[in-house]
């Protein structure tokens, strides 16, 4: 079994795009792999309720969801308005986990 860290900072924005990142996050889920998804700029957006169905199907798959702290707060996005399931987090965890051996890291 892999880590996996994948960035996603387009957001809903962005559209399709993000929902099949978001995809194969889910899909690496669902071969056995360990995989944080990590929202960051107008990515947060995508942890709102009802705003992606991909996150919703990542959390429900047991993926881990953090969102930047920092691009939540400017975008007046409190961490009670986020899904269920999801947690705030900073750029130095996310730093500390791309130092992890064999971590797999994509930025999209």
């Amino acid at each position: 079994m892999t880590d996996h860290l994948l960035v996603e900072s387009g957001g809903t924005e962005s559209g399709a795009p993000c929902e099949r990142f978001v995809g194969d996050a889910v899909r690496l889920l669902q071969d056995g792999h360990h995989v944080v998804l990590f929202l960051v700029e107008n990515g947060v957006t995508a942890a709102l309720p009802g705003a992606s169905p991909g996150v919703a199907a990542f959390l429900r798959g047991g993926g881990e969801l953090w969102v930047d702290g920092f691009s939540a707060a400017q975008r007046a996005l409190p961490a009670e308005d986020l899904l269920p399931g999801s947690r705030l987090a900073g750029m130095d965890e996310v730093a500390g986990r791309l130092l992890a051996p064999g971590l797999r890291a994509v930025w999209h």
